[in-house]
């Protein structure tokens, strides 16, 4: 019996004072904290896609992003073939593609924010002057060409999201005003848009024929243009101050303020992948590959900021806890592994702090309201675990270290790798520098 007990206290002893089972335990605990970590990043995912909803939804009642496209001139062939087998003719009709000579566009848009529960969406109005010429010549293929129908020619506008149109559209044709329907003929070139049909085409050609209209559109999001003229022109200003350029084409100028932005680009038709002219059926192009234009998003960065952030969660746990180890290995302060958890969930804590108080605020101060918090209160538990007040200073000393660190690494997001690797060979180092004198055999004899 008395051998039994011995046996038991040797066991007990061991496993209050085994220095390889207490990082094992350790080890453990960090990878159990990776649950609930991966639990709040899937939050973070979720909040976000919410915020994308709300986005949406109020895209598709205001009027989503808009592509503007055209005009267009479109003038119908007809074909006669003959079918030797039959000994007949049959026709074909085909229509002839014309893209203007020159095509200005000059706007101002003014964005708006609209909210949909906590969520802010951004929406614009805008107000554009299209305006430019088309010069055609009679440059088609000939062979078994039957007819060009010159009374049936129409100019096509196409607009991504009609629901965005909010004023009729006057549009003259060789500066006399023309009748705008609803509806694109031509859906193979230009899904969405309008029909305007122009007269005495053929009276007009090889000279310049003039053409302008104005557009008031509203959309959300981004408002993009396709380059159709031979050399297109476009000039936007608006008063918001955070634009995100993109597209094909970068603009040629741009100013960017406090008070909003001014852009301008030129495009030609060199720069593009598609021809001035075609006929139906002998080439299928692309025009959006060509597009160009500006986002008005809401910035959305705080929700990517708080998944980089959790993504050091495993480091933020594990410096920590190399904290109180140490603390036990070189003061004997014996620490519970319920302790370590206990301290490691606080960590976790912060951030789905972070994502939530960042949702009603600025990043920056969710980011300090969380930190201070998640540092206070492990602080103040480690002043009853550790009894010390140099070694609570330590922690705290620590704790906002990393926290400090985690923050600038993320406000620098092209140097986050560069600053994440330096920073972690600096702690690595400093851990090296602090335990190079420990002897771990002794510990553990001296344990036993």
């Amino acid at each position: 019996m008395e051998e039994q007990n011995t046996t038991f206290e040797k066991v007990n002893s061991w496993v209050k004072h085994s220095i390889m089972l207490k990082l094992a335990t350790i080890t453990i605990l960090m990878l159990l904290l990776l649950i609930p970590t991966s639990m709040i990043t899937s939050v973070i995912y979720e909040r976000e896609s919410l915020s994308v909803e709300a986005m949406n939804e109020v895209s598709s009642k205001w009027g989503g992003s808009q592509i503007i496209t055209g005009p267009i001139l479109t003038i119908p062939l007809v074909y006669e073939y003959l079918d030797k087998e039959k000994n007949a003719t049959y026709q074909t009709q085909v229509n002839w593609y014309i893209l203007p000579e020159e095509l200005n566009i000059k706007g101002d848009v003014t964005p708006e924010k609209l909210k949909r529960g906590i969520y802010e969406i951004a929406v614009y109005k805008s107000d554009l002057t299209l305006s430019g010429k088309f010069n055609f010549e009679k440059n088609i293929d000939q062979t078994n060409l039957k007819q060009i129908k010159y009374d049936q020619a129409f100019i096509t506008i196409g607009i991504k999201d009609l629901r965005g149109i909010k004023d009729h559209i006057n549009f003259n044709w060789n500066k006399e005003a023309q009748t705008v329907k609803p509806g694109s003929k031509i859906s193979d070139v230009v899904y969405a848009g309008m029909t305007i049909n122009v007269p005495n085409i053929e009276e007009y050609l090889n000279t310049d024929i003039p053409f302008d209209y104005t557009l008031k559109l509203q959309g959300s999001q981004n408002m993009s243009f396709v380059p159709l003229g031979s050399t297109t022109n476009v000039k936007l200003k608006s008063n918001w101050d955070t634009p995100s350029f993109d597209g094909s084409f970068l603009p040629d100028n741009r100013e960017v303020t406090e008070t909003g932005f001014t852009a301008d680009w030129k495009v030609l038709n060199l720069n593009r992948n598609f021809p001035q002219s075609w006929t139906q059926g002998e080439v299928k192009p692309s025009l959006e590959s060509s597009m160009f234009g500006v986002n008005f998003l809401m910035p959305m960065d705080d929700y990517q900021k708080s998944t980089r952030s959790a993504k050091y969660a495993v480091m933020t746990i594990a410096l920590t806890f190399l904290i109180f180890f140490l603390v036990e290995v070189l003061n004997g302060k014996k620490i519970h592994p319920f302790q370590y958890a206990l301290v490691g969930l606080a960590l976790c804590l912060f951030y789905i702090l972070l994502v939530s108080i960042s949702e009603h605020s600025n990043f920056n101060f969710a980011y300090g309201l969380s930190a201070a918090g998640i540092v206070s209160m492990i602080t103040l538990y480690s002043m009853s675990v550790f009894k010390a007040k140099k070694l609570t200073l330590l922690l705290v000393t620590t704790l906002s270290g990393i926290y400090g660190f985690l923050f600038v690494t993320l406000q620098l997001a092209d140097y986050a790798l560069l600053m994440g690797s330096i920073g972690l060979t600096v702690i690595l180092a400093a851990t090296m520098y602090f335990t190079r004198n420990i002897n771990w055999y002794k510990l553990n004899i001296e344990t036993e």
